[in-house]
């Protein structure tokens, strides 16, 4: 193989364009070696064949900023663009998947029937409940019978 398209696989490898790869001189020779893609994954392994670093353009003013920023300033509501939903639905959404994965567990064990899960489900999908635990309370206030070994196993999931 040659070194070009040992390096072209390095690159393909590395996620980089060909022009950032470099190749050791003295690993040239094993880079020419090189047959397959494995062989160029343990040169890279190796140390042989590298990627440049990432150059990164900031701008003064983007410099500037970051610098202001990490005192803590530009970070005030002036700044903020959307409302306070639009900027935490991540909260929302793992709050939300761990609540179900809460209730796909006690469906799956059968603690719950069809019944009850859809209309937890439901609840859930309504914001009815702040975490797990008050999710678990609501369940055990229903009847429902979870051991207290249970209900920490299934807080802490």
């Amino acid at each position: 193989m040659t070194v070009r398209l040992t390096k072209r696989i390095a690159a393909d490898l590395l996620e980089r364009g060909v022009s950032s790869v470099r190749i050791k001189e003295s690993a040239t020779a094993e880079a020419e070696k090189a047959i397959t893609r494995e062989d160029v994954r343990a040169l890279i392994k190796k140390g042989d064949i590298y990627a440049l670093a990432e150059k990164r353009n900031v701008s003064t003013y983007g410099k500037l900023l970051k610098v202001k920023r990490s005192k803590g300033r530009s970070r005030g509501s002036g700044r903020k663009r959307g409302t306070i939903k639009a900027r935490g639905s991540i909260e929302y959404k793992k709050k939300i998947r761990a609540q179900r994965r809460v209730l796909l567990a006690l469906k799956g064990d059968k603690t719950i029937n069809n019944e009850l899960f859809k209309e937890f489900y439901r609840l859930v999908r309504g914001g009815t409940f702040q975490s797990k635990a008050s999710l678990l309370g609501h369940i055990r206030g229903e009847g429902v019978g979870i051991s207290d070994e249970r209900y920490q196993k299934l807080k802490h999931m």
